[in-house]
């Protein structure tokens, strides 16, 4: 776990570190895939080295990216590799900076290792069921694991919110989501709603700077398995909204069900 874990932090490390070149320097087109998602140079640069670097371990990918493997070709897979190249892919072509890489590892369905890196804050997030959730500030090159976890804050931090709060969808909130807030507010009285971009919203939670993150709106098994591993092992909990129960991956329909995060 220890050695997938420094191959995925390293992956996403060095495919932040071309996206932003990308992002700073080059001028860059927008194309648009089968499902009208933005798809730019970078997501397809990011793909390649997180690719180059997780065959190494032998265990099967399933990326945004090559994301046409059919489920019978996968289905028998007990342990996978799930990637988002560039989670927030409008956000990168917006220059918000609120976009991030996503790495996990599944095995039997569920998160076992996540690794979120967000290039233009320089923020990594890693967490494994052996280790526990983390966080560290200011990273730009890998320097080993003993460098990072020197750094590490171990999530979740103590929430010094005033009131109940909410994170919520930058590009989709749905009017289902915002009938849900509605709802909290007669039961927590006042409630802060913050809108971010990408996996940062589970990240939030798990770091303890949000108490839920409802989304009930479209996403894909690689938007979140990275940040559910996140928020798992920092003691919070993706409900898939249909079934009551944690979400679960590599499923023959990729497309997630709505869920909360608390």
């Amino acid at each position: 776990m220890q050695n997938n874990l420094e191959i995925a932090i390293k992956a996403a490390l060095e495919a932040g570190k071309r996206i932003m070149e990308i992002y700073e320097n080059e001028d860059f087109e927008v194309d648009f895939k089968g499902d009208d998602s933005p798809l730019t140079k970078a997501d397809l640069a990011s793909h390649k080295i997180i690719m180059q670097h997780l065959s190494a371990t032998d265990i099967p990918v399933l990326s945004e990216e090559g994301r046409d493997l059919s489920y019978g070709e996968r289905k028998n897979w007990s342990s996978l590799w799930i990637v988002d190249p560039i989670d927030g892919t409008k956000e990168f072509i917006k220059k918000n900076g609120e976009f991030t890489v996503n790495i996990a590892l599944v095995r039997d369905q569920k998160p076992v290792l996540g690794v979120i890196y967000v290039p233009a804050l320089r923020e990594l997030y890693y967490a494994s069921e052996e280790a526990g959730s983390y966080k560290v500030d200011n990273v730009v090159d890998f320097d080993g694991m003993e460098s990072l976890e020197a750094s590490a804050v171990k999530l979740p931090k103590k929430n010094k919110n005033k009131s109940f709060t909410v994170v919520a969808s930058k590009s989709h909130l749905s009017e289902e989501t915002k009938d849900y807030i509605e709802k909290l507010k007669d039961e927590h009285g006042e409630v802060e709603s913050i809108s971010k971009g990408s996996s940062l919203k589970l990240c939030m939670v798990a770091e303890g700077k949000a108490d839920e993150y409802p989304r009930f709106a479209p996403t894909m098994e690689w938007d979140t398995a990275a940040g559910q591993a996140i928020c798992t092992f920092a003691g919070k909990t993706v409900y898939d909204h249909k079934t009551g129960k944690e979400m679960l991956y590599n499923r023959e329909n990729l497309l997630n069900n709505w869920f909360l995060v608390k």
